[in-house]
């Protein structure tokens, strides 16, 4: 009797999937994303209202996106050692002074100061959020990475809107108004932080898993093809984000001077290219399951540069279509980067998770800096049609390997 009840129990069941905490740490993705991606969206307002030049604009966009981005395969990398749950509130306090910093600053310096707080708290949040959708994720690893990441590109699309809304007519000091958004993700973090303590026995004994001597007995040729691997999926998410910071840091200037449209309506715009992609970003983990990782990736690109190459030339009422379709290509391969990232490095959630979401996406909006300066020196225009060629650079997409051929290396190295 007592064997056949042994027989019957759980080793063959999967971990289940906790919606409950996928929700909740999507949701502060949201409003972490949607503080950060108001620094850029309030740019128009910055530049009338302080004069600022686009290579100074710049230089905000690379302090927020350096602290913000580059310093999270770091953070990655330390709590892959020592997982943090309390780093999470404690991140978001950051971003709150940082929050109340850009409403009041007084001159283009202050504004630099205070976007590095902001950034602080999020690359604090950016890893450790990552392994909370993981570990929440039971045995639906792409749906809960599509989850989490959604929230961001969530965020991202409601900081036009918001700036449209709130910010053009308050001016600077409406972003007062998002200390009760960082306050909100401040108290929720806490409440996350509580059930990943909890989970912390659970990582503990995983560590001590297959994974890491996986990692281990790989032959030299198969840690060259990974490292390659890594370091081009690097470079390609760099490419799309180095396109995306160029939509939302300064299509909103080429709108405003080819079209005659005023800030508010310029801020819609982006809004429809953001929220295409947020809802490409769902898409895509269910399209990588039934497709390939790889594949949806080379497609988010190559799909996508017919149509950012013709848009700096398009008529106004080709523009809403136009950027739904952009905004769900390009950025359908966000969550499946991540996840494509984690297969190269099973076990290294947190710096996989730091690559991608934080250096290769960062390194993007360090180019803001060049774009800036290219924009100053070559005028608008001549910008957009630079950044509208960017998407071609995934044709590097055809040298990763294929998901089936992830799959046999792992194998072989776990025999």
């Amino acid at each position: 009797m007592e064997m056949k009840t042994s027989a019957t129990r759980p080793a063959a069941l999967p971990e289940p999937t906790m919606y409950r905490i996928l929700i909740v740490i999507g949701f502060v993705h949201l409003l972490n994303d949607s503080i950060q991606a108001v620094v850029p969206a309030m740019f128009p307002i910055l530049e009338s209202s302080m004069g600022l030049t686009f290579t100074q604009l710049g230089i905000v966009a690379f302090a927020l996106n350096a602290t913000a981005s580059l310093a999270q395969p770091l953070v990655g990398w330390y709590t892959d050692q020592r997982p943090s749950p309390y780093a999470l509130p404690i991140g978001l306090c950051f971003t709150f002074v940082g929050v109340i910093g850009l409403a009041i600053a007084p001159s283009f310096w202050f504004i630099v100061a205070s976007v590095i707080l902001i950034g602080i708290g999020s690359a604090t949040f950016h890893p450790e959020g990552s392994r909370v959708a993981n570990m929440a994720a039971g045995g639906r690893r792409g749906l809960a990475q599509s989850i989490y990441q959604v929230g961001g590109n969530g965020g991202q699309a409601l900081a036009p809107v918001i700036t449209a809304l709130l910010l053009v007519p308050l001016g600077q000091i409406g972003a007062l108004w998002f200390t009760i958004v960082a306050a909100v993700a401040i108290g929720l973090l806490v409440y996350i932080a509580r059930w990943y303590a909890q989970q912390k026995p659970v990582i503990a004994k995983k560590k001590n898993g297959k994974i890491p001597r996986t990692q281990t007995r790989r032959k030299q040729p198969a840690r060259k093809l990974f490292i390659f691997s890594i370091i081009l999926l690097v470079f390609l998410v760099f490419a799309r984000s180095w396109f995306q910071a160029g939509m939302t840091n300064f299509y909103a200037f080429h709108l405003i001077e080819n079209y005659g449209l005023t800030i508010q309506e310029a801020q819609i715009y982006l809004f429809i290219f953001l929220a295409a992609g947020a809802v490409g970003t769902f898409c895509g983990g269910p399209l990588a399951d039934r497709f390939g990782k790889r594949n949806v990736i080379m497609m988010s690109f190559l799909g996508a540069a017919p149509l950012t190459m013709i848009l700096p030339h398009v008529p106004l009422f080709m523009l809403y279509p136009l950027l739904a379709l952009i905004g769900f290509i390009i950025i359908s391969s966000f969550a499946v980067s991540v996840i494509y990232a984690q297969d190269l490095f099973p076990g290294r959630i947190g710096m996989s998770s730091g690559l991608i979401v934080g250096l290769a996406f960062g390194m993007g909006a360090v180019g803001s800096i060049g774009l800036g300066a290219l924009m100053d020196m070559a005028g608008i225009t001549n910008t957009m049609i630079f950044i509208g060629a960017l998407p071609l650079l995934g044709i590097l997409t055809v040298f990763l390997p294929s998901d089936q051929r992830l799959e046999r290396i792992h194998e072989e190295g776990a025999d």
